[in-house]
């Protein structure tokens, strides 16, 4: 009789189960070889309740303090602008050898504020993740297992992290069915804020100049909205304390693109304006070649 796999972690605690929080949980529960005990935190009682109603967690708690004693690995999965606050309640009461984590979409600020914090735990690893999945919806009953399947999670681990703790968070992310790739902090935010950051800010700023119309025509765009600016309203339905903090805290790098982007859009309309079609058919194929990057490379 073969014997029994021991799991990843014994206790995995998740704080904050949102979309990203409640689908790691669900991958969890699926597949005990990542935790043999699951715990979910949050401060919302409405959000405690769900969680157990969706019965993906072994146990739930109110209070980070108290959901984090004895864990072996604690993953942060709130709003950008509120990890450092969680990860400075749980540092001093987490067991020698755990490892913090968290999958928040910008790095440099996070770091900034959670390594001297660090320091006065020197026996705790801190391993950033930002799995590169998601929806425009939110909340616990928003997650599914499979959200991070073929996905990139990109770590960035602070220098002379333990490299068996790098190997761990390694190894959760592809038991989630990720991709995983290392870099710096400051080489995320810069490929985070063209890929995802600044196509919100669009997003966001469309759905707003289209709001702002004169009722008749406003009433128009939204009766034959088509499939180009329906996606626009998908992106814009996101979570808006979760992108206000990411557009604040990557601001250097998402105000350079987007002075980039407003040069190139103006260089568009000046191609329309003259009729110099090369401009415009030369950009057309750019952009359909991305695409086809996209899915060949699985993305799309």
């Amino acid at each position: 009789m073969p014997e029994p796999t021991t799991p990843l972690f014994d206790t995995l605690v998740i704080i904050g189960p949102g979309l990203i929080g409640s689908s790691i949980l669900r991958r969890a529960r699926e597949d005990r070889r990542i935790a043999r005990h699951l715990v979910a935190c949050d401060i919302s009682p409405e959000v405690r309740a769900r969680v157990a109603e969706l019965d993906i967690a072994d146990a739930v708690e109110a209070d980070p303090v108290a959901a984090v004693r004895g864990a072996d690995c604690v993953i942060i999965c709130v709003p950008v602008g509120a990890i450092a606050m969680v990860a400075a309640q749980v540092l001093p009461v987490m067991k020698p050898g755990a490892i913090l984590s968290e999958v928040g979409s910008v790095k440099k600020t996070v770091m900034d504020a959670v390594q001297p914090l660090l320091a006065a735990h020197p026996d705790i690893a801190f391993v950033p993740a930002h799995p590169m999945a998601g929806t425009e919806f939110s909340g616990p009953d928003a997650g599914f297992a499979t959200l991070f399947e073929d996905r990139w999670c990109l770590l960035t681990p602070p220098e002379n992290t333990p490299p068996a703790a790098i190997t761990r968070i390694t190894t959760l992310w592809e038991m989630m069915g990720a991709r995983v790739r290392c870099m710096t902090v400051e080489h995320h935010d810069r490929v985070c804020a063209i890929v995802s950051h600044l196509p919100h800010l669009l997003a966001f700023t469309i759905c707003g100049t289209a709001d702002d119309l004169a009722d008749e025509t406003r009433s128009e765009v939204l009766d034959f909205a088509a499939s180009g600016f329906r996606d626009f309203t998908r992106i814009a339905a996101s979570d808006p304390t979760m992108w206000r903090d990411i557009f604040l805290n990557n601001r250097e790098a998402l105000l350079e693109l987007l002075d980039r982007f407003i040069a190139d859009a103006q260089a568009m309309g000046e191609a329309i304006r003259t009729g110099n079609e090369d401009v415009i058919v030369g950009r057309i194929r750019r952009g359909r070649a991305i695409r086809r990057s996209l899915i060949e490379n699985r993305q799309a």
